[in-house]
């Protein structure tokens, strides 16, 4: 009997560990909110090649990116004042910033820590600015960005 009392407790407990959330609390639907990571003062990212207003012949275009005040570190490392650079071509305004930034081919990331890239861009004008995503894609707060600047490829 004593032992009877005790299983009866036992599974009384665990079934009470395992009931689920009221559904006003449940939303699955719902993405969850993501924590940004605070910018340390005086952060800034740039680009430091080319140059704004710059006309490049031949459809490759180097980039080099700057930051101050920050580390770079790979995507998944998640170490104090470091992100990774993001690059938005043709962008015309900064994607949410409470989201990972998009990967597309107007959001390129680089994730594995890379401070410069060639890109083939078709003749015309393109704007570009870097975005300082942290260790899961997220833009920190505030935002670390670039100006935005614009080149003509011939």
């Amino acid at each position: 009997m004593k032992y009877c009392a005790i299983a009866v407790a036992v599974l009384l407990f665990v079934a009470a560990c395992q009931t689920e959330a009221p559904a006003s609390e449940a939303q699955p639907d719902e993405p969850a909110e993501m924590v940004r990571v605070a910018a340390p003062e005086g952060a800034a990212a740039y680009i430091l090649a080319p140059e704004d207003g710059a006309t490049i012949s031949g459809g490759e275009v180097k980039v080099v990116f700057g930051l101050a005040g920050m580390g770079v570190a790979p995507a998944g490392v998640d170490f104090p004042e470091t992100g990774h650079h993001h690059l938005l071509v043709d962008v015309a305004e900064l994607p949410s910033m409470d989201l990972p930034i998009p990967a597309d081919s107007n959001h390129i990331h680089f994730g594995k820590g890379q401070t410069e890239a060639i890109l083939t861009l078709i003749p015309g004008t393109h704007t570009l600015q870097m975005l300082l995503g942290d260790y899961r894609h997220i833009p920190h707060d505030p935002p670390i960005a670039s100006a935005l600047i614009t080149i003509t490829v011939e």
